[in-house]
């Protein structure tokens, strides 16, 4: 299968908790990752309105704009409507009980970015059935156990996400406790990217939390398979 996805946009994913990002903002924290090297950001927030989503997708959008790519998880209809008056936001992220794939595909045109959480061969079937360019790369975890999202899978370790990310053509994003130092592991085992929550959204400076994943990626020897 093809993505319209450029994977180098993929390797620095900051994924936004606006519990962890505290007092300073979900914004301020987006502003600092993207100027440490972040190159998508995914919004995410489970409680906020879609008028409060909305207006924070359009304002994290004149920051990412020409920097990184612009991510909504979950809510298509916020993607629509920011997409609609003009702001840049590249797609939307899905969850394996968010709304079809290829219903998604449909509504929001052929040009966007959709992403999709995958960790089974079951779940990978089902992408592959899907015709060609409907999914752009898949999200794959937990690599180890998290607090950020409290459903998430059995953790996959790096041998399980190798056996993922071995079994598709799409690239495959590592996310779920992921740090720094799992950089090489995991792009050994096949990952075109890290997704983090907590180790940017936390950290006390969060350019150089961002800078440390980008510079630790730039210096990983490149796999020799995917």
């Amino acid at each position: 299968m093809t993505s319209r996805v450029d994977p180098g946009y993929l390797r620095t994913y900051l994924v936004t908790d606006p519990v962890l990002c505290g007092a300073r903002g979900v914004l301020s924290v987006i502003e600092s990752a993207v100027a440490g090297g972040a190159t998508t950001v995914q919004i995410r927030d489970k409680t906020a309105g879609g008028r409060e989503l909305f207006e924070l997708v359009c304002r994290a959008a004149e920051l990412t704009d020409g920097k990184a790519t612009l991510l909504v998880n979950d809510r298509v209809d916020v993607y629509s409507a920011a997409k609609a008056v003009g702001a840049a936001v590249d797609g939307v992220h899905l969850g394996q009980e968010d709304l079809p794939v290829a219903a998604v595909r449909q509504v929001i045109g052929p040009d966007a970015v959709i992403g999709l959480s995958a960790d089974t061969q079951a779940h990978l079937d089902e992408v592959h059935a899907l015709g060609p360019g409907t999914v752009d790369y898949l999200g794959v975890g937990a690599i180890r156990e998290t607090s950020t999202k409290a459903d998430h899978p059995a953790p996959l370790g790096y041998s399980g996400f190798a056996q993922v990310a071995s079994a598709t053509t799409l690239p495959c994003v590592a996310i779920g406790g992921v740090q720094s130092l799992d950089t090489l592991p995991l792009r050994e085992a096949g990952a075109a990217g890290l997704a983090t929550v907590s180790a940017i959204c936390a950290a006390a400076d969060p350019c150089r939390a961002a800078r440390e994943f980008a510079q630790a990626w730039d210096a990983a020897e490149a796999p020799s398979g995917k």
